[in-house]
């Protein structure tokens, strides 16, 4: 692997830092504050190519690969982890399934307007009862002619309330059944489908977070993604891809808090010197770099096998759980760094350290990625 950012990383980040520093940073305190989601602001990300990074230049996306991806999640997430946890549940999630799954006239009809973010997308897989144990979902979808009727809701589902069109999964068969689940791509304004309750949360609170609701929602079965009965597998996959966004995140919480705590320790007075120069908190950064490089590495090692269209299972569950972890850690320790100072919103590693927890818990938590590494490196 080269280690080295390429052209288009360093544009991207470059791009990403002057955009935040006008359109990010100045708000990111009254949106969490008020948990308000600015939609507009992923307008604005959709015309700088962020919302469809890896969608090909043929349906009007950026047509970059993992590496340029993992690196304007992590940029955005060190200005607001809610922005980066929404743009790559919009790219990883809804456009991904449509992406990899969706036939070409389903990416023809979806993929440019995702791409701007013309639609905003939303996924709806985890439900109030299974998290988890999706294989046990609730929400069905019954064959009535050319239609398919779904009833259920979905629940934690990132713009449930504002997203345009989503990717839904719903089950065609017996429970349990992993192939007894399909995957749908559902319109806003289809009836039967709204939005219901908006989670009130401990971070993240600028990302939309909200239940989706299905009664006697009507969808054509030309709305299928692939094949019937696959919508579960399909989902996996799905998951595989989204864990490296997800520790793409969790890398730009902890590299915003680690750097955030360089500054404040070389500024910040105690006993006539900078705290810096005391082993107790140079100890404290020296740990909390290491921990960062380690979680970059194995971020842009999943990254690198994605790239090349190898399996990314266990790779990226490593990246998943090992950052989502660190993330939390090295906010932690910046919150303790920062002293009184980080207990209060004056600061943005307080803010770091709510956001983080999310990481080890979307997408898989940390316990369901160990599960996951296991059975891998129990199959050789």
């Amino acid at each position: 692997m080269n280690f080295e950012l390429n052209e288009n990383q360093q544009m991207i980040a470059q791009m990403i830092r002057d955009f935040g520093a006008k359109e990010i940073t100045p708000f990111r305190k009254e949106w969490d504050d008020n948990q308000h989601f600015p939609v507009e602001l992923f307008k604005k990300l959709g015309k700088l190519g962020l919302m469809g990074v890896l969608v090909p230049n043929e349906y009007g996306g950026s047509g970059f690969g993992y590496f340029e991806y993992v690196t304007a999640i992590a940029e955005l997430s060190k200005l607001d982890p809610s922005v980066g946890l929404s743009m790559a549940a919009h790219n990883s999630l809804c456009t991904g399934h449509i992406m990899m799954f969706g036939n070409e006239e389903q990416k023809k009809k979806y993929l440019p307007k995702l791409a701007t973010c013309e639609f905003l997308g939303a996924w709806g897989l985890t439900e109030p009862n299974t998290g988890s144990d999706a294989g046990n979902m609730r929400t069905v979808a019954v064959k009535d002619g050319d239609h398919y009727v779904i009833n259920g809701a979905k629940n934690f589902i990132t713009h449930g309330v504002s997203g345009d069109v989503a990717v839904v999964i719903a089950r065609t068969g017996e429970v349990g059944d992993s192939h007894g689940m399909t995957a749908f791509v559902v319109e806003r304004g289809t009836p039967g489908f709204k939005g219901g309750r908006k989670e009130d949360k401990l971070g993240m609170r600028a990302s939309e977070t909200a239940e989706m609701i299905f009664e006697d929602c009507r969808v054509h079965e030309s709305q299928v993604l692939g094949e019937v009965g696959e919508g579960f597998i399909q989902s996996m996959k799905i998951l595989d891809g989204g864990r490296i966004s997800i520790a793409a995140l969790s890398l730009g919480i902890a590299e915003g808090a680690l750097e955030e705590s360089i500054i404040y320790s070389k500024e910040r007075e105690q006993f006539n010197q900078p705290i810096s120069k005391f082993q107790a908190i140079s100890f404290k950064l020296a740990d909390m770099a290491t921990q960062v490089e380690a979680a970059r590495l194995l971020t842009f090692k999943a990254a690198d096998l994605k790239n090349r269209g190898e399996k990314v299972t266990l790779a990226g569950a490593k990246a998943k759980y090992f950052a989502s972890e660190v993330s939390v850690s090295v906010s932690n320790e910046a919150v303790q760094i920062f002293g009184g100072y980080g207990f209060t919103k004056d600061y943005p590693v307080e803010k770091y350290y709510r956001d983080a927890k999310l990481c080890t818990i979307g997408e898989g938590t940390s316990e369901i990625q160990k599960l996951v590494i296991s059975r891998e490196i129990l199959r050789g």
